[in-house]
């Protein structure tokens, strides 16, 4: 991540992140829901630290298993910015994930191809990296990754007269509850001045991702979702070099929610990496006020190697709880 981005100041963590000991030692607590109470598990940034973090990745994931959750969120960064983006790293992380049994849903991170044109990335042309990512990640578009694969709507196929490189931006539905991964990534987004072709890039897909957002709100309204869960890479409140405005690279998808939540009106999820450890919170828009009914949730990663469990009781005001799944054997967070 570039130097120049500096992290906002961050809102309180909600009580759920007070049991982080506990969880570390005691099984998955039994956690009240109705009927139409399923959970997810949210992860993301790893494994950082090869090979030594491959086991604990394993271990995670035998966890994961073991608490059955309906699916799996991991939003990208499958590997470190310092490790060589080589077929074969790409490979080790993505055949790790097959352990994964419930359906895996998947959304790339800059790790993975934005910024494998760094010397320490191995100084690969970054579009090369991400048809890389797609043709090992999204085999068959409309399909999830995990030994329990389910269907999926795919940008690809849904706005396939403009969008139709984007089989990674997907949507479904679950009890009432509506998600949509979107392809936002760290390293402000592949905005990059220096290189034209990053810019190119970046615009196009930033293009793809504001469709695919307001198709999203505009599913979950006409559908009469309880609640809309938004998943990508990027933590997009970077502060742009130092000043205190947020990066204009995400601005688009700060309006996004902003205009989306105002017009949807029920609890709106963020699922998101990039910085490494967990937290719950508001979510500031462009003009760094919270947006109303917006959560926003970042995963653990890089040396914290576990996992957030997230139940959805779409019969519940707030719909959404969240419960560290932590992996003893990996150390406490």
């Amino acid at each position: 991540m570039p130097q120049s981005f500096k992290l906002f100041k961050p809102f309180a963590m909600l009580p759920a992140a007070l049991g982080l000991a506990l969880a570390a030692v005691a099984p998955l607590p039994a956690l009240a829901a109705g009927p139409n109470a399923f959970d997810f598990v949210a992860m993301g940034d790893m494994p950082y630290n090869p090979p030594a973090d491959y086991e604990k990745v394993d271990r995670l994931i035998a966890r994961i298993n073991a608490s059955k959750p309906a699916f799996v969120v991991h939003v990208g960064d499958m590997i470190s910015g310092s490790v060589p983006c080589t077929d074969a790293n790409l490979e080790a992380s993505a055949r790790q994930l097959d352990a994964v049994e419930a359906p895996l849903v998947y959304t790339p991170g800059d790790n993975e191809w934005t910024d494998c044109h760094r010397a320490r990335g191995g100084g690969f042309e970054p579009l090369d990296r991400l048809a890389k990512v797609r043709a090992l990640m999204f085999p068959a578009p409309g399909r999830t990754l995990g030994k329990s694969p389910m269907s999926v709507e795919t940008q690809a196929r849904a706005m396939a007269d403009r969008f139709g490189a984007y089989v990674e931006n997907v949507q479904f539905e679950k009890n009432g509850v509506y998600f949509s991964t979107l392809h936002i990534t760290g390293s402000n987004n592949n905005s990059d001045p220096r290189r034209p072709t990053a810019l190119a890039e970046f615009a196009a897909r930033d293009a793809a991702n504001a469709a695919w957002m307001e198709r999203a709100f505009a599913a979950a309204i006409a559908g009469g979702a309880k609640a809309l869960v938004l998943a990508w890479q990027a933590n997009v409140h970077h502060k742009w070099d130092n000043s205190s405005a947020y990066s204009p690279a995400f601005s688009r998808t700060l309006n996004g929610v902003a205009q989306g939540a105002r017009a949807f009106g029920k609890p709106v999820l963020i699922v998101y990496g990039d910085y490494h450890f967990f937290e719950v919170g508001r979510f500031p828009g462009m003009d760094d006020k919270p947006i109303p009914g917006v959560t926003r949730l970042q995963v653990f990663g890089d040396q914290q190697v576990h996992a957030v469990r997230v139940t959805v009781d779409p019969d519940s005001p707030g719909v959404f709880g969240y419960t560290p799944l932590i992996a003893p054997e990996n150390g406490s967070p």
